[in-house]
């Protein structure tokens, strides 16, 4: 399908693009957390960590620019229509990517309380490393769920195809920063987290404890965080473990496969669980 918006797209990729190669780059000059040595499955300098997270990424740039931005273009064009031509654009291309912002943190809270969700989510957790190429690093089905979802936000509230390419743009911006390793001043990063979420903020989402893992869901701002309860008070630190604290990462194929085999259990779950009562 030719969009009307195929340039914007393409400018989209190029920013991404460019922004993704600066924060690669930038990581490995000044770090912030040095890797404690090569993990067990991988080569000098983390190739087969690298060609995953890539080969995701790759396959998803294939299925947006296919199937989920011609599905997200019909859901904009058939939308409930309610909305007065003198809400769109301009100002209120801000307050759009306000309400996406705080849908996807919705979103993003259910992929961790949800198993069914968890299943394909827990594929961009299992990266035992933290850097700007695991902010691209998603299971094709989390990206279909979620542009399913919303294409339902889209249809209800009449948001603009414009809207939401831009606001894509910014959250992968905004995504591949709080993946990054970058070493960033200290009273600069606090200043920045009261407003949006920050690496420091985000690597504790990824720390290899299920409670922490359970929080810091904000994508954009980190005000829903704060609202809402889900603000870990943990401090990021040097040495922190990355991953699922139950398991381990595995080889593309295996990880494309992951959410429709049996899954590893997490026991801080089942620990946190009432006692089932007895049979009568």
């Amino acid at each position: 399908m030719e969009l009307p918006a195929d340039d914007l797209a393409y400018l989209k990729a190029g920013v991404v693009l460019a922004w993704l190669v600066l924060f690669f780059v930038w990581e490995r000059m000044s770090p912030a957390a040095q890797p404690p040595g090569p993990l067990p499955d991988e080569v000098p300098g983390g190739a087969h960590r690298l060609l995953r997270n890539a080969g995701l990424w790759l396959g998803n740039t294939l299925l947006s620019r296919f199937i989920i931005l011609p599905l997200t273009f019909l859901a904009a064009s058939y939308s409930l229509g309610w909305r007065p031509d003198e809400w769109k654009g301009g100002w209120f291309l801000i307050v759009d990517i306000l309400i996406l912002d705080f849908m996807i943190y919705w979103w993003h809270r259910a992929n961790h309380e949800f198993q069914p969700l968890w299943r394909f989510h827990q594929v961009h957790h299992l990266d035992r490393r933290l850097d700007s190429t695991s902010a691209v690093r998603f299971h094709f089905g989390e990206v279909l769920l979620s542009a399913s979802f919303r294409v339902v936000v889209v249809i209800l509230l009449d948001i603009p195809f414009a809207a939401i390419l831009l606001h894509e743009t910014v959250v992968l911006v905004a995504a591949i920063f709080q993946h990054s390793n970058v070493r960033l001043p200290k009273r600069l990063e606090r200043a920045l987290g009261w407003l949006i979420i920050t690496p420091g903020i985000h690597w504790i989402h990824h720390h290899a404890v299920r409670h922490d893992t359970d929080s810091n869901y904000g994508t954009l701002l980190s005000l829903w965080d704060r609202l809402f309860g889900s603000m870990s008070p943990t401090q990021r630190r040097p040495d922190m473990p990355i991953g699922v604290e139950y398991d381990k990462d595995r080889s593309l194929g295996e990880l494309l496969l992951l959410p429709f085999g049996p899954q590893k259990q997490d026991m801080s779950k089942v620990e946190n669980q009432p006692a089932r009562q007895g049979s009568s």
